[in-house]
C-alpha cells in the first residue's frame, strides 16, 4: 500500500479535510442538526462527547489504524470550503492486503439528499483504489440501520454477510453487523454509477 497519510480530497459538493481539534465547534453544530446521536442504532457522538471523539480518532490515526476526515460542503459562491457537516474515516487499515474500511461516517440531517454523501464516497473510493492500491474497500453498519444499508447498496457494494452478536453498543446491547465490500475489479462500474448520480444532482 502507498503510505496512507492525511490528505485533503475535494469533489463537486464536499471537501474532506484531515480531522483537527479546531474542527470541534463546527462538528458540534453539525451533529445538533438533526440530533443524530439520539438514533439508537448509530454510534454518533453527542455534542458533549465531541472532544473525546476527536481525540479518539486522532489517537487511532497516530497508531496507523484510522485516517479521519472532517466533511465540509463546498461554498457555492467561492468554491472553497464552507460549513462543516460531519465526519468520515478510513478505518481498520490493512496495509498488507491492502484493504480499508470506510466508516464512522455521519452527516448533518440538512445535508441529506444534497449529493454530499455520494460525492464523499466517490472521493474516498477513488483515493483507496487509484492511489492507495486497495484490493477491496469494506463498509459495515448496524443491522437495524436500514438507511445506511440502502445507501451502501446504492453505491454498488455487495453484501458479504452478517456478523451475529458482533459487538456491544454503548448501552451494552449486542448488535448484528452487516458487512459490504467493493472489490478492485468492481471499482470502475461503481465509479461510473457514482459519477452518473452526481451528474444528475441539482
Amino acid at each position: 500500500m502507498t503510505s496512507i497519510e492525511p490528505i485533503t480530497l475535494t469533489g463537486k459538493y464536499v471537501v474532506l479535510e484531515p480531522l483537527r481539534e479546531d474542527h470541534h465547534d463546527g462538528l458540534v453544530e453539525a451533529v445538533r442538526d438533526g440530533e443524530l446521536w439520539k438514533l439508537w442504532y448509530t454510534s454518533i457522538p453527542s455534542p458533549d462527547q465531541m472532544a473525546s471523539e476527536i481525540s479518539r480518532r486522532l489517537t487511532l490515526q497516530d497508531r496507523g489504524s484510522m485516517l479521519p476526515f472532517t466533511t465540509r460542503l463546498l461554498d457555492p459562491v467561492t468554491g472553497g470550503p464552507g460549513r462543516v457537516i460531519g465526519m468520515t474515516t478510513y478505518m481498520n487499515i490493512d496495509a498488507d492486503t491492502p484493504r480499508v474500511e470506510i466508516g464512522s461516517t455521519w452527516n448533518a440531517a440538512s445535508s441529506h439528499g444534497s449529493g454530499s454523501n455520494p460525492d464523499s464516497k466517490l472521493l474516498l473510493l477513488a483515493h483507496a483504489f487509484d492511489t492507495l492500491g486497495c484490493a477491496a474497500v469494506e463498509f459495515r453498519t448496524h443491522w437495524h440501520n436500514f438507511q445506511s444499508r440502502e445507501a451502501i447498496a446504492r453505491l454498488g457494494a455487495k453484501q458479504d454477510g452478517v456478523l451475529r452478536s458482533h459487538m456491544r453498543t454503548a448501552d451494552g446491547v449486542l448488535r448484528d453487523t452487516v458487512v459490504f465490500s467493493i472489490l478492485e475489479h468492481e471499482w470502475p462500474m461503481v465509479r461510473n454509477g457514482l459519477e452518473f448520480r452526481l451528474a444528475r444532482q441539482r
